[in-house]
């Protein structure tokens, strides 16, 4: 082939390549260019096009497709692919829902380290999906994931050590892994921390802390720990005493149906004055309001 031929079609598909990952460039053109690399067979652009269509960018949303590209790439090796695809089986989108292939596809992005695949093969384990129920197994692989920062795994080692599935059951170390994911702001961990520090379990009991964590779950619209916080309001456990704020809690989680709230709102609301009880609900929806 003539030199020259080769250098344009050499510099054409690594042009389609680049572009395929260039942010800078529209959804419709960032489709067409990882099509083209992805149909001469490279793994990142089919992986990239697999996503694309997954997320229906510049393309109508198309599972089906999402699935055909992914499976390319995952074959070729490439981890986050073989990760999606994964996930896909795991979903049943684009085909069968397949607990047994998402675990083949898991296992083959978690043993080359990708963070995300170990966490939801350690799922696959605690659940007993697609393989035997094994908490060693799920111990072992959610651990790897949560030692690469990954706050839903840190959740989930917390779980585990706390109810000593898998491993020796140790509050301390519960108690540590929450405090990891708690502090990168998720609310799960944000709740069972405070209720750690409510309990006094892994750390010496401490209800202003617990009112602490659950304020900050509370406020991201966690629910337990809405209903918590108005708890230890109307108890003064860790806050002052207040039950206007206790009230404006249980409404809140009232209006989605949460426990007993709406009883324990209306008990509130039978001690107080009407005054108190205009100022609650106000408070109630402007809080509803903020954060919708």
């Amino acid at each position: 082939m003539n030199k020259f031929i080769l250098l344009f079609i050499t510099l054409f598909w690594f042009g389609s390549v680049q572009a395929c990952y260039d942010e800078n460039v529209g959804d419709s053109e960032n489709f067409t260019n990882c099509q083209k690399a992805a149909e001469q067979g490279y793994y990142k652009a089919q992986s990239n096009l697999g996503l694309l269509y997954y997320e229906g960018q510049g393309i109508v949303q198309d599972y089906k497709q999402a699935f055909f590209w992914f499976s390319k790439a995952a074959d070729q090796g490439d981890t986050v692919a073989q990760y999606l695809l994964g996930m896909m089986y795991f979903k049943g989108q684009g085909g069968i829902q397949d607990y047994k292939q998402a675990f083949f596809w898991y296992s083959k992005a978690a043993e080359q380290g990708y963070y995300k695949a170990q966490s939801n093969l350690g799922l696959l384990y605690y659940e007993g999906q697609g393989i035997v129920q094994d908490y060693k197994q799920a111990f072992f692989w959610i651990s790897k994931a949560a030692d690469q920062g990954f706050t839903g795994a840190q959740v989930g080692l917390g779980v585990m050590y706390h109810e000593g599935q898998g491993v020796t059951q140790d509050y301390k170390q519960a108690f540590f892994w929450y405090s990891k994911a708690a502090e990168q702001g998720d609310t799960g961990a944000q709740y069972l921390l405070g209720m750690m520090y409510f309990k006094g379990q892994g750390a010496v009991q401490d209800y202003k802390q617990a009112a602490s964590w659950f304020s900050r779950a509370a406020e991201q619209g966690d629910a337990p720990a809405q209903y918590t916080l108005g708890m230890m309001y109307a108890k003064g456990q860790g806050v002052i005493q207040d039950y206007v704020m206790a009230h404006m809690w249980f409404n809140i989680t009232s209006s989605n149906g949460y426990k007993d709230s709406a009883n324990k709102r209306d008990v509130i609301a039978r001690g107080i004055s009407a005054e108190q009880r205009s100022e609650a609900h106000k408070l109630a929806r402007e809080w509803v309001a903020e954060h919708q």
